[in-house]
């Protein structure tokens, strides 16, 4: 009786507690989608102000990421810690770009990206193994709020105009300080995700212990090649594309390009939870996949596209990019549960961040155009679509580390 009334609650967990846990990793992805996402619009305004190619403007790209990779690494060990003081690193660090130079504005963007790779692991984390068995629509939830912040972000640097840069960045410490407040109402056990009766049944608790990797050699390195490639892409495309809007086009503005991106990428993981209840989850992720590759081979192929067509590719490109990482992320943790060592993988969605931009800048640089740049994003979704038949392989028995 007592093992029944045990399920029981398992299946039906107590809703204050679930808010409990999700509303502080919910509203920090509402913060930190603002914060990611502010190179992009603002790359046109720092490229002027401090006379600088796109190959050093894609530095700027890489110290962010480079951080984030830091602090993904780390981030598993300790959900809660990761949450409130990731949130503060991310505040310090934007203040302290108020007042910088080209050079050591790096090293505020590293702090930043530090407590974003923190925050970000750490929500995503939280959200993927609170209740497995609908984890692909929490996760999916999860990364529309992030969404909203980053379509937020563009307006927010308009709505802060008057007081430049400094003001916008004053807003946005205030914000992540919010976030770390907010945070401290989460549990303080770390979560872990519950193994299914299958895997409980299939494999000793000795093999569980034994596990030193999240998964075996090939899932590992193909899961973390995808997380590097998604987000290499995304953080490509989303920040790059404000600039070769306005330089191939006088009548369009880097925020609103940038707006359209991130809206449609909004509106694409809203429609997430009702597409899955046509198409199975890998019908869906290798669709989105194909549909990417088509819209930026139309982007690095058109020599003169006009502005209703970048509008609409960008527009095609965020809605594509949309479903990709929650169902990324979704396959990934239907493997893992909440393993400590999952930092791994999400590092590498932050290298992929710093790489990718970085490259796109220098291939724009020295092809002398953009458009011969946005062919690295279109190899990372070309590379993703191969590596989907692993990445959605069904595991018969997915196992589970309690961290």
């Amino acid at each position: 009786m007592q093992q029944v009334r045990s399920k029981a609650s398992q299946l039906s967990p107590n809703r204050a507690i679930i808010v409990r846990t999700l509303a502080p990793a919910y509203f920090y992805f509402l913060v930190a989608g603002t914060v990611t996402v502010m190179l992009g619009p603002l790359l046109p305004q720092l490229i002027q102000h401090w006379q600088i190619q796109d190959a050093q403007a894609g530095t700027l790209f890489t110290a962010d990421f480079i951080g984030q990779l830091c602090g993904a690494w780390v981030a598993s060990r300790s959900l809660r810690a990761s949450l409130i003081y990731g949130s503060i690193l991310s505040a310090i660090g934007c203040i302290a770009l108020t007042w910088l130079g080209f050079g050591a504005a790096h090293v505020a963007l590293f702090c930043i990206g530090v407590g974003l790779g923190t925050g970000l692991t750490a929500g995503n984390i939280i959200a993927g193994t609170t209740l497995p068995a609908v984890r692909a629509r929490l996760l999916a939830i999860l990364n529309v709020a992030w969404g909203v912040g980053a379509i937020a972000c563009p307006l927010l640097i308009k709505l802060t105009a008057a007081g430049g840069m400094r003001r916008f960045l004053f807003v946005i410490a205030a914000l992540l300080v919010a976030a770390s407040l907010f945070s401290i109402a989460l549990p303080r056990a770390d979560l872990s995700g519950e193994p299914s009766e299958a895997s409980a049944m299939s494999e000793p608790k000795s093999a569980n212990a034994e596990r030193r990797f999240p998964l075996p050699p090939l899932p590992l390195i193909s899961f973390a090649a995808a997380m590097f490639l998604y987000v290499g892409v995304e953080n490509s495309l989303g920040g790059w594309l404000p600039s070769y809007a306005i330089r191939s086009s006088s009548s369009l503005q880097a925020s609103s390009i940038a707006t359209y991106f991130w809206i449609a990428e909004l509106i694409g993981r809203l429609l997430v939870t009702a597409l899955m209840a046509v198409l199975s989850e890998a019908t869906l992720y290798r669709l989105c996949l194909t549909m990417l590759l088509v819209t930026e081979g139309l982007l690095c192929s058109i020599s003169h596209p006009s502005a209703y067509g970048i509008i609409a590719l960008t527009i095609l490109g965020g809605f594509t990019l949309a479903p990709v990482f929650p169902l990324l992320v979704s396959f990934m943790l239907t493997r893992t549960g909440n393993h400590k060592r999952l930092g791994i993988l999400f590092a590498s969605a932050s290298v992929g961040g710093a790489v990718l931009p970085w490259v796109t800048g220098l291939c724009s640089t020295y092809f002398h155009g953009l458009r011969a740049g946005l062919v690295v994003p279109a190899a990372g979704a070309a590379l993703l679509l191969l590596l989907s038949g692993i990445v959605t392989a069904k595991v018969i028995a997915p196992f589970k580390v309690n961290s």
